[in-house]
């Protein structure tokens, strides 16, 4: 979603190919031998892999150097290791322990505590940003595209954690709201019933 997302604001056209994980292709095992994950960026023959490390590159190669592409990373360093260190925290954070939330290995207890340390986690989010529009201030960019892809997983937060980050984070809401508003983002994120559906299935309560 991230790549996606960041391709759609630079305007740039691709071809997207969608991968079974259960039976990867030999294309995706060839691009990625290491990690042999999505997504894969393949562009001009040679592979970039990770979503924020594409998502630079896309960034870096699709400049605004006389040409209308919208920037995602700031363009002073201090701001760019500042944009870094939150994607970073993303990264590190959000997915890891939110997916405690549907791990059937994980007891009550301990999916409870994963639900208060994320909600923890969203808080810290929602101090960084604080009055702004966006978490780069004005101007939607590689922290927001790190970010938005978990408003999809925000219905199985609420249902499997009793998270409501609506009132627990009005923030952080009002800014998802300000996100999908964009193109890029509504175009690119799967509705968050059938990412609760998903949870479902890993949890053994759906097939």
């Amino acid at each position: 979603m991230r790549v996606r997302v960041a391709l759609a604001e630079k305007g740039i056209k691709y071809e997207g190919k969608e991968e079974d994980l259960s039976n990867k292709s030999p294309l995706l095992l060839e691009m990625n031998p290491i990690y042999k994950q999505i997504p894969v960026l393949i562009h001009k023959g040679k592979p970039i892999s990770e979503s924020s490390f594409t998502v630079e590159y896309i960034d870096e190669f699709w400049s605004d150097n006389g040409e209308a592409y919208t920037n995602l990373l700031p363009s002073h360093p201090f701001d760019r290791s500042h944009a870094r260190f939150w994607v970073d925290y993303v990264d590190k954070k959000i997915y890891p322990i939110g997916s405690k939330l549907w791990n059937r290995e994980k007891t009550k207890e301990e999916k409870e505590a994963a639900a208060k340390e994320l909600l923890e986690c969203f808080k810290q989010l929602e101090e960084e940003l604080g009055e702004k529009d966006y978490f780069g201030g004005q101007t939607f960019g590689i922290i927001d595209i790190a970010l938005i892809p978990f408003n999809s997983m925000f219905l199985a937060f609420k249902l499997l954690g009793n998270l409501d980050l609506e009132i627990e984070c009005p923030k952080i809401f009002q800014w998802v709201k300000r996100c999908i508003q964009r193109e890029s983002v509504s175009n690119n994120m799967p509705a968050q019933p059938v990412v609760y559906d998903i949870a479902l299935e890993f949890l053994g309560l759906k097939h």
